[in-house]
């Protein structure tokens, strides 16, 4: 059976077009990480992208992880609620551009609207470094990524559809 996915590549060339949504608790923190701690994008990875048939990583050995995550390009950012993990972004600069590589929230926290939290401080950071931020999302995504995107202010610069076996 063919499967057919439907992706969009979105994109906003300033912060002054970021609609931002914001939590006031100080409770929220959105850290780097550490460089050598490439298990903390391992679990994520794994664990946000089984409901969404993330699967080029899971073959991964430590090593690919290791020498993933020592790229000077790459950043990645852990959002947590107090001590609780709640989700990341991984961000990948080159040049003037940027690029969220990954960005998503872990099952028992979506729904309460960290997604839009999560990706206003994601382009926010995006900005600091680049004039323009990028992303892509398929139609496997959580079917709120697209309009999370869109209403964040991002804009569809390219759609494709890609055909598959189905998995």
């Amino acid at each position: 059976m063919i499967e057919k996915i439907e992706r969009y590549y979105l994109e906003i060339n300033s912060i002054n077009d970021l609609k931002t949504k914001s939590f006031l608790s100080k409770n929220f923190t959105i850290k780097e990480t550490n460089k050598n701690n490439f298990d903390l994008n391992k679990f994520f990875y794994k664990q946000i992208g089984k409901n969404h048939q993330w699967v080029d990583r899971l073959v991964w050995k430590d090593k690919n992880w290791m020498d993933y995550v020592s790229n000077k390009n790459l950043k990645t950012f852990i959002l947590k609620k107090n001590h609780d993990y709640i989700g990341y972004f991984e961000l990948i600069f080159d040049n003037i551009d940027c690029e969220i590589a990954y960005l998503g929230i872990l099952e028992e926290y979506i729904g309460k609207g960290y997604g839009g939290f999560l990706l206003s401080e994601a382009l926010k950071i995006g900005f600091n470094n680049a004039n323009r931020v990028w992303v892509h999302t398929c139609s496997l995504d959580h079917s709120n990524a697209l309009e999370n995107y869109k209403s964040r202010g991002m804009k569809i610069f390219k759609s494709e559809i890609l055909k598959r076996r189905a998995i």
